[in-house]
């Protein structure tokens, strides 16, 4: 399968490294310096680069993990009926204030998926730290395997998403439609915290709309 990425940050990368590891091949693109995608390279062995029109025509699956406003600036068309794995996260300090979030009126991913209405989204790799992801991937069956949330309106795409995640090192945990995956938005309790499966689900179901965990309390 072939993976590609908008984005070349630290969560795409670490993605990117399991994919690889998976005998997939993968492909980055990023708005960033030249000089930063030679970076890429050289922490990825095997890993192309390119600009992001090359990585849409490459790819059958797409993560999308870039500053949350800058989706509005994705090509629309030519990401039609791609599968994008929306690797997301809204954080107001980076970010700054956006009512639609901060007033529950829709989901990161909602919105995501409104921005790209010919594509199909898939929220996912989204709760779980970048360095988390070179320590905790395990075989399928490992005991106390790590588990990631997915959520998606499109219940084919969504086990695409779940198969994917598996061959990737982690357990997935269905969490519902997109106007559901609020419950792993930041500062919810399943959110880069490490669970197997029966506690990520238990964390899902903890999660309350109006209530977030302090800044900071997922780090270990």
């Amino acid at each position: 399968m072939n993976i590609g990425f908008i984005g070349a940050g630290l969560q795409s990368r670490g993605i990117a490294h399991l994919a690889l590891a998976a005998g997939q091949q993968v492909r980055l693109a990023s708005s960033r310096r030249p000089e930063h995608m030679g970076e890429v390279s050289r922490q990825l062995p095997g890993a192309q680069v390119g600009m992001i029109e090359e990585v849409i025509v490459f790819a059958d699956l797409i993560v999308i993990a870039i500053p949350l406003p800058a989706v509005v600036s994705l090509p629309t068309a030519s990401l039609a009926n791609k599968l994008i794995v929306d690797a997301n996260n809204y954080y107001p300090d980076r970010d700054g204030r956006i009512a639609r979030f901060d007033t529950h009126r829709i989901t990161t991913s909602e919105w995501v998926a409104q921005c790209l209405p010919r594509s199909t989204v898939v929220k996912a790799f989204s709760a779980v730290l970048a360095r988390d992801l070179y320590t905790d991937a395990s075989l399928s069956g490992t005991p106390g395997r790590r588990a990631l949330p997915v959520a998606g309106d499109d219940p084919v795409a969504v086990k695409r998403v779940v198969d994917w995640t598996d061959a990737l090192g982690f357990d997935a945990v269905d969490a519902g439609p997109l106007r559901d995956s609020w419950r792993f938005e930041r500062a919810k309790p399943a959110y880069c915290v490490p669970f197997d499966r029966a506690g990520l689900i238990q964390a899902l179901a903890a999660a309350e709309r109006n209530v977030e965990l302090p800044h900071g309390s997922w780090r270990r």
